[in-house]
């Protein structure tokens, strides 16, 4: 191979891998709205005592729970700050609602 060839080849590969982050930033975005809403009902979102509403959360059993606390400002929860449901890393292929909690709350850094 030629180096005006291997120039070429490498060029179209660079102009290739730049593309593909964008392309999976697009993707990522339209998978994360067609999330289906985490079930109070399922079996994590029992065991950590998720709610779709922080308001209904049992202060006798969770008694580290405060008032201000959502999915919205917790750092395990991802999306826009806008999005009243959105992916969480603790339920994986699931929406959290953003007014609600789990006891795996961690502050938003």
């Amino acid at each position: 191979m030629s180096e005006i060839e291997s120039r070429r080849r490498f060029l179209k590969l660079a102009l290739a891998a730049g593309a593909v982050p964008g392309t999976l930033a697009t993707f990522g975005t339209a998978a994360a709205a067609d999330l289906p809403h985490l079930d109070e009902n399922d079996a994590t979102a029992k065991a950590l005592g998720y709610l779709a509403d922080t308001t209904k959360v049992d202060a006798k059993k969770y008694p580290n729970h405060k008032a201000d606390q959502t999915c919205a400002n917790c750092n395990l929860a991802q999306g826009a700050a806008t999005d009243a449901w959105r992916p969480c890393s603790i339920f994986p292929g699931k929406a959290v609602n953003a007014k609600g909690w789990c006891a795996a709350w961690v502050k938003k850094a």
